[in-house]
């Protein structure tokens, strides 16, 4: 993943700031607790794309 495309990116729901998680290809915003996927080095900023995640999972990332 392009580092300075990781600057720029922000959540599209709330424009929050995104974790960028290698191992599972994905951009994760805390605040809404969603996990857009990367696929073939693209993030897909799509609300309807992302993954929802437990609260525990967030707060396995802190």
């Amino acid at each position: 993943m392009d580092a300075r495309l990781l600057e720029i990116l922000v959540c599209p729901i709330c424009k929050g700031p995104l974790d960028y998680l290698k191992s599972s290809q994905e951009l994760v915003c805390k605040g809404d607790r969603l996990a857009f996927p990367i696929r073939d080095g693209i993030p897909v900023m799509l609300e309807e794309e992302a993954r929802v995640m437990s609260a525990e999972d967030v707060d396995a990332l802190r």
